[in-house]
């Protein structure tokens, strides 16, 4: 079957405030049958432990990405001119129940997704998210290498007495399998604690802490190197929490810290994933009640794109139009 690329709506054709609200104004189908990689949003905040709000997210980042055009000027990399993407909405969670809400999102994942061999790239949403995601993923995929770019490091045991919410998936996801240790990373944590222990946990299991404080006033182009070194060509999972970056870029999300990365360092993470095997990605928190001048969903659709422009060099994607 002959590959269909499809094209963002231009503002040359519709301006930018009008036309489809999906992600850069891109085709929505059902499901990603016959694409390359889809974006889908998970409106959900019932994993937050304090200000609400990420339920909002996917439509607000859908609404600031009209402002992003098809071509990345500073990789010279255009995913639509080689790769089949569209927008396959969201996924119809439950706002009464945060487990058949994870179980929902997983079987979105599966059924709508994955079972085509395409990529994710969802938008969140509270952090919960990624437990159900990695869970579709590891069916597939196995244990992936994990690059968690946070400002925590989501490894508590229980949440008031909880043990799925915002602040736990990558400790279940080590639990049960789902993340290869050895190869994964936790980039930007950083603020207040418990304890002197609270990162200790991840280190434990072999995970590689870099906290935002070991990324102060440098390049992150090296750390990256040594990313993409040591995770090679196995399956790898980017999840992007949008509390990593300073509150200075990102004001909008529910679990502010200050001290955190830039939008400059967020680019040089993620242009780094050039090269990776990457099986999927996810941008989470963005909380709009608290965006009052929308930069924080804008900041986070353009993380999206880049993205869409990393995947470009996993094996899948290399195909001409």
């Amino acid at each position: 079957m002959k590959t269909i690329l499809h094209q963002p709506l231009g503002a040359n054709v519709s301006p930018k405030f009008g036309g489809p609200t999906t992600f850069m104004r891109l085709p929505s189908f059902p499901d990603a049958q016959d694409l390359d990689a889809c974006l889908y949003g998970i409106p959900m905040d019932w994993g937050t432990s304090a200000r609400p709000g990420t339920r909002f997210g996917p439509r607000q980042i859908r609404a600031e990405s009209t402002q992003i055009r098809p071509y990345n000027m500073g990789t010279g990399v255009s995913p639509f001119a080689v790769l089949s993407i569209a927008d396959i909405s969201d996924v119809p969670v439950n706002p009464y129940s945060l487990i058949r809400s994870i179980e929902t999102i997983e079987q979105f994942i599966t059924d709508k997704i994955l079972r085509y061999d395409c990529l994710p790239i969802g938008m969140g949403g509270d952090h919960t998210v990624l437990l159900p995601i990695l869970r579709a993923i590891a069916k597939k995929h196995g244990p992936v290498a994990l690059i968690h770019v946070d400002a925590h490091a989501d490894t508590n045991d229980t949440m008031l007495g909880e043990k799925i919410a915002h602040g736990t998936p990558v400790r279940r996801a080590v639990e049960e399998n789902l993340i290869d240790t050895s190869c994964s990373f936790q980039i930007g944590l950083r603020g207040s604690g418990y304890a002197a222990d609270d990162f200790d946990w991840s280190r434990q299991q072999g995970i590689r802490v870099v906290t935002a404080e070991d990324c102060w006033h440098k390049s992150l182009t090296p750390l990256m190197a040594d990313v993409r070194s040591a995770i090679g060509q196995k399956p790898a999972y980017l999840t992007f929490d949008i509390d990593s970056l300073d509150p200075a870029y990102a004001p909008g999300t529910g679990t502010l810290e200050m001290g955190g990365l830039t939008a400059v360092q967020a680019l040089e993470i993620l242009r780094g994933c050039r090269g990776l095997h990457l099986v999927g990605g996810d941008c989470v928190e963005v909380s709009p009640p608290y965006d009052a001048h929308g930069m924080t969903a804008t900041i986070a659709a353009n993380i999206l794109f880049e993205m869409l422009c990393a995947i470009p060099q996993t094996p899948k994607a290399k195909r001409t139009p």
